[in-house]
């Protein structure tokens, strides 16, 4: 497997080119950003541990047939995965208010939601990512009512396989962020799980274990970012 041509570079990740067409590799930095870009920093070693847990993520996940973009871990940052042709909506799913849903319906952070909350996101950095709906998703053309089916009832599904193993973890999934992508016609979960993109709190104490460390200025980050690698076991 030959390194090739970067195609790109998000907050996060670069990814390159291969020398087969239908294979990219997947490289963490440790470059950190919250707020839509405005907060810069870096994390210590970041990109090496969120590339252990998102490759322990998505092994699992593929245990209970949940189809991934991730073929195997290649060294300590870079991961090898299937290209795949970005659908252009995050799916966000919510099972204890924080963050801007907390904000948004003016609740208190913390309180757990009777039922997943599942909200979608356009994916545009300029625009910055802003909440949409079906219509809205029908009126920009970027996805099908059948397709927004699979990506809606993926998400939940993963979300109640990563609850299910997280509490015995003495872990708690606030929320958390997908991206999906076709490859061949088949929808695949792509993108990572990770502190960067889930919300992860101590069952027992709600103490933050994810980026909201560095959005808030909490400290510890990287200690944050470890102890979920420690607890998952990977």
């Amino acid at each position: 497997m030959k390194k090739g041509e970067l195609v790109y570079e998000g907050k996060a990740k670069q990814v390159y080119l291969t020398d087969n067409p239908d294979e990219a590799l997947v490289w963490f930095k440790d470059d950190a950003t919250a707020f839509n870009g405005e907060k810069k920093g870096t994390i210590q070693s970041k990109g090496v541990i969120n590339n252990a847990i998102a490759s322990f993520f998505f092994k699992l996940l593929d245990s209970y047939r949940v189809s991934t973009h991730f073929i195997r871990k290649i060294d300590e940052r870079a991961m090898l995965v299937k290209r795949l042709s970005i659908i252009p909506i995050e799916v966000v799913v919510r099972n204890i208010a924080a963050g801007s849903l907390a904000k948004r319906l003016g609740w208190e952070e913390g309180r757990k939601l009777s039922s997943p909350v599942v909200e979608l996101y356009y994916k545009d950095d300029a625009l910055g990512d802003p909440l949409i709906n079906r219509s809205h998703v029908a009126a920009l053309g970027i996805a099908t009512p059948e397709r927004l089916d699979v990506l809606e009832n993926t998400a939940l599904k993963i979300n109640t396989i990563l609850m299910e193993f997280l509490v015995g973890r003495n872990l708690l999934l606030v929320d958390f962020k997908l991206e999906f992508g076709t490859h061949k016609g088949e929808i695949l979960l792509g993108d990572e799980i990770s502190p960067d993109t889930c919300r992860f709190w101590d069952a027992t104490t709600n103490e933050k274990l994810d980026k909201d460390r560095f959005r808030r200025d909490l400290g510890n980050v990287e200690a944050a970012y470890q102890e979920i690698l420690k607890r998952i076991g990977e």
